[in-house]
């Protein structure tokens, strides 16, 4: 919008508008006065006994001589407390405006920081407290897109950086080309591609891109089939895994069955990889009367009380060195909670700290009506 199209001050036509009404109060008192005001003097005159028409003229010049003096009066008092009223009222406005207008240029800027003081109207406190909460997480959005491009980059600076040192040493001649070498390679790139894919999951997830079809689905079962396919990895480690499934004739969730074994899948290889030899992983179905437990407790390392509440943040581990060495992208928690959001459910962890062990609780809203099932995109 240019210069000549920009709208002129509202505090401005309020101000105008003010003095408008007054001026047409004042005229219509006049008006009124001078029509309805004469005859009304005249005839209680005559009601008084005054019949001269002498004593009537000069009565009734004195009459409209005094009225007007002072509804002169009284209208330039009340013209000058109405019109420095209304000055104060709109620069008090126009000043609030006025910060809320340049905070909001300055948050434009990046100026995420920025806050508002309240004001003593309750609707221009209601608009800065509702600003400020803009602002506070549009700041939190901004620390996280940092955040995440800085973890990306380390991510795939890492890989990168053994892909380098391999093809040097093809170079100088250090290692033969062979099996060895494209192996390094090829596990790098996988890599690299399996973090490309769970960042693309995750963005889809969170920003309601999922498509999900969902059905009418037996929690019992779907733990069975995710414990079946890790089973193995179970075993070559020395773990136990159980299942310990509700006891109820129906009990049923609508979910997408693959999106869902993704997300056990994600939690049994997370409590495998935290729980030693030896140890033991239970999976409990559990339900009440509006929701669907699958809760996935291991016996391993356990969470600090520093980490959990950060555990599904992108990129973030509690033990950095060895998460990498075990080739994870720190992402699988997070693309498995925003899966559960997905299904109008959630996803949490909870864990006494330290050697005791995790429990990571997937919530389902049980589904109440059997027949139905049928495709569904989230909002």
């Amino acid at each position: 919008m240019t210069e000549r199209e920009r709208p002129g001050s509202l505090t401005t036509r309020l101000l105008v508008a003010q003095i408008g009404v007054w001026l047409a109060m004042a005229a219509t008192m006049v008006v009124v006065a001078a029509i309805a005001g004469p005859p009304l003097f005249e005839a209680h005159m005559r009601e008084a006994g005054h019949s001269s028409p002498e004593v009537l003229l000069h009565s009734e010049e004195a009459f409209n001589t005094a009225g007007l003096l002072a509804l002169g009066i009284g209208l330039a008092i009340a013209a000058t407390g109405a019109i420095l009223v209304s000055v104060l009222i709109t620069r008090r406005l126009r000043r609030s405006l006025d910060d809320l207008g340049e905070a909001a240029s300055r948050i434009s800027e990046g100026d995420y920081d920025l806050r508002v003081d309240g004001s003593d109207s309750r609707e221009l406190a209601t608009l800065a407290d509702s600003f400020n909460t803009m602002a506070e997480r549009l700041a939190g959005v901004e620390a996280t897109r940092r955040r995440l491009l800085t973890d990306l980059a380390h991510e795939i600076r890492t890989p990168l950086a053994s892909m380098e040192i391999c093809v040097e040493s093809l170079e100088d001649g250090v290692i033969e080309p062979g099996p060895e070498a494209w192996q390094i390679l090829s596990s790098q790139i996988e890599r690299i591609s399996r973090l490309a894919d769970d960042v693309g999951q995750v963005s889809a997830a969170e920003e309601g891109r999922l498509d999900l079809a969902l059905r009418a689905l037996d929690p019992n079962e779907l733990s069975a089939a995710a414990i079946l396919a890790a089973r193995d990895g179970y075993e070559r480690k020395g773990v136990d895994l159980h299942l310990e499934p509700i006891d109820a004739d129906v009990v049923r969730v609508a979910a997408d069955p693959e999106r869902i074994g993704q997300v056990l899948g994600n939690l049994l290889s997370n409590a495998l990889r935290h729980t030693p030899s030896g140890g033991r992983v239970d999976v409990r179905v559990l339900a009440d009367q509006d929701l669907v437990s699958v809760q996935v407790s291991d016996s391993g390392e356990g969470i600090g009380a520093e980490h959990l509440p950060r555990v599904f943040e992108r990129f973030y581990r509690a033990d950095t060195a060895r998460a990498r060495d075990q080739g994870g992208t720190g992402i699988g928690l997070t693309i498995s909670r925003a899966i559960a959001r997905a299904h109008d459910g959630d996803l949490t962890a909870a864990s006494r700290g330290l050697g005791e062990g995790a429990t990571f609780a997937l919530r389902l809203p049980r589904l109440e009506n059997e027949a139905s099932s049928k495709p569904h995109q989230t909002p």
